[in-house]
């Protein structure tokens, strides 16, 4: 426990001291988005990675998160503070609602349903042009602040997004390592032989959901008070594939992984913006090579390569 303690704190100073090295700028306002995918990407890894189910409709539940938090706060005059646990606890009984009949499922099903699931929240964004604002989005969302000090800038929503940040991996980290987490890793591998150890998998599989989605919607609400504006465009489909790239990227059933994921599919887009047309292939091109050679993701494919090297040097030395 002490060792993933020091390794998390190594993480931490390295996040939080970031800004000294990019003063600012466009790249400041990537690392904001970096730091609310990486909430995204181990709410999902919790739920694929530990627990075996997959989701394919999480942007839903990111997208309720802002919206909600923005409707309650810029049409109704609520705290931001106070709109945004109301938020996630809203999402959190949603999805424990929704989960019972879903995750009865299992592969290619469960994925249908939960892009069904998905679809319709993303239809209803749209449709509800008096409460949404419809395709054309949702504006007027104010920033977070703590007494007169606003969250309005870069730096301070830099520092913002990854407390919450941080605050999700710690909590992923103790939950990996916890008896919670072996129950998980229990499900994954079999569920039948979890049920022999005396696991409820069927309750812990809607309660890791429901947690899932209550850390989506969070980084929903952060999202919406960053950006204070959402329509409908961010939270589709494609984001939630998105959202599973970047799980698979990293490392399934590894919550550092999923902050590599995040962070490259991130920043590579901005990265490659200067290829013009040729960004997208070069893209996948980059995507199709790291799953065929780092098929355990970035969080295990990168010591491998560096062992690969050091056995080549030692090799070589003994030539």
């Amino acid at each position: 426990m002490k060792r993933e303690l020091l390794k998390f704190l190594l993480f931490a100073v390295l996040i939080l001291a970031a800004p000294l090295a990019f003063k600012g700028g466009y790249l400041m306002n990537v690392l904001v988005f970096v730091g609310i995918n990486t909430m995204l990407a181990v709410a999902l890894n919790l739920l694929l990675g530990y627990a075996g189910q997959i989701s394919l409709g999480h942007a839903g539940f990111f997208g309720i998160g802002a919206y909600l938090s923005g409707i309650l706060t810029a049409t109704y005059g609520w705290n931001p503070w106070l709109a945004m646990p109301l938020a996630a606890l809203a999402v959190g009984i949603l999805a424990g609602l929704i989960g019972f009949p879903i995750l009865k499922l299992k592969g290619h099903y469960l994925a249908m349903a939960t892009l069904g699931l998905g679809i319709i929240i993303y239809i209803v964004f749209n449709e509800t042009v008096d409460l949404t604002g419809g395709p054309s989005g949702f504006s007027g969302i104010p920033n977070l602040s703590v007494g007169s000090f606003v969250f309005n800038n870069d730096i301070r929503n830099y520092y913002l997004a990854w407390t919450f940040a941080l605050a999700v991996v710690l909590f992923s980290v103790n939950l990996a390592g916890s008896r919670v987490g072996r129950a998980l890793r229990a499900v994954h591998d079999s569920e039948v032989a979890a049920r022999v150890m005396g696991v409820n998998a069927r309750v812990l599989k809607v309660q890791v959901f429901a947690l899932s989605a209550v850390i989506s919607s969070l980084a929903g609400s952060l999202y919406a008070h960053t950006m204070t504006f959402v329509s409908p465009a961010s939270f589709g489909f494609n984001f939630s594939v998105e959202l599973l790239t970047m799980v698979v990227i990293g490392g399934l059933g590894s919550v550092y992984g999923s902050f590599l994921g995040a962070a490259l599919l991130t920043l590579l887009p901005e990265l490659l913006r200067g290829a013009q047309d040729y960004d997208i292939i070069i893209y996948g091109g980059l995507l199709m090579i790291m799953v065929m050679f780092m098929p355990g993701g970035l969080v295990r494919g990168i010591p491998d390569l560096f062992r690969r090297a050091a056995g080549i040097r030692g090799g070589a030395g003994n030539a």
